[in-house]
């Protein structure tokens, strides 16, 4: 079965001043957390997220980087996807240590990564950090990539009682990231053994954390309610739903919708 991808993105700065999150496409046009969307693919597509930290100027200049040098080297390599997948991470990582070293006032900045390769035999990625990669399908929802922030750690010794419940919920290092690609060596990769296949109807949600304000039920909602409309009316029925909550402390949010169909 021949697959169509279609993308679409939308984003909001939330109660910050300035944008710190990235995006891109491969084949097409980089957009910096800027609303795109394009004709369906059915050739492959690839998508990056990153979302930037160290600062207004260090953050934004990291996502952009980790973006540009993602695709730059995914594009160039010719080997098996998982591979280009990995250089692609590579290269960013190096990319983001050049940086640093041009200028040492962006010592500390770094970014989250998650490259989506689309193709035949479904999807792969390679994901650094804490931006979720889900699969909605038939009105479920499930994370794909692993969290590497200090979150799934503290739910972990709530089930087995070691904390209370509402402790792991609230505790203030919940965000904070055990992996990230910072031009260091990179601790926690989640890179895709295999293909995920994908089936007609499927919306793949890549996000930088800034979505975690919806609880999973919420976005799986929402996905429901606009998937007849197209990823891009998806896409802005999320931001529209995190706005809504008026955070005060909102961070980015950044959400790439990919629209599986059927080739007819």
């Amino acid at each position: 079965m021949k697959h169509i991808f279609t993308p679409a993105l939308a984003a909001t700065k939330g109660s910050r001043s300035y944008q710190e999150d990235a995006a891109a496409l491969w084949p097409g046009p980089a957009a910096e957390a800027e609303p795109f969307t394009r004709e369906p693919e059915n050739d492959g597509l690839v998508v990056i997220l990153a979302d930037g930290m160290g600062g207004h100027a260090g953050g934004a200049l990291a996502s952009r980087t980790v973006c540009k040098s993602f695709l730059t080297a995914y594009a160039q390599e010719v080997a098996p996807i998982r591979d280009r997948l990995r250089q692609g991470m590579t290269s960013a990582n190096r990319a983001v240590a050049i940086e640093v070293d041009a200028n040492r006032a962006m010592s500390g900045m770094g970014s989250t990564l998650v490259g989506v390769a689309f193709g035949p035999e479904g999807m792969e990625w390679v994901s650094v950090g804490d931006s979720p990669l889900y699969l909605w399908r038939r009105g479920e929802l499930a994370l794909i990539n692993e969290d590497h922030s200090l979150a799934p750690l503290l739910d972990e010794l709530a089930r087995n009682g070691r904390i209370p419940a509402e402790q792991a919920r609230t505790d203030h290092r919940r965000h904070m990231l055990r992996s990230a690609v910072t031009g260091d060596e990179i601790e926690l990769v989640d890179l895709a053994v295999k293909p995920l296949a994908l089936l007609p109807g499927d919306h793949v949600v890549i996000a930088s954390d800034g979505i975690h304000t919806l609880d999973e039920t919420e976005i799986s909602r929402t996905i429901a309610a606009y998937a007849t409309d197209g990823p891009a009316a998806v896409a802005a029925a999320l931001v529209r739903a995190v706005d809504s909550i008026r955070d005060p402390h909102q961070d980015n949010f950044t959400v790439v919708i990919v629209r599986v169909d059927e080739v007819a």
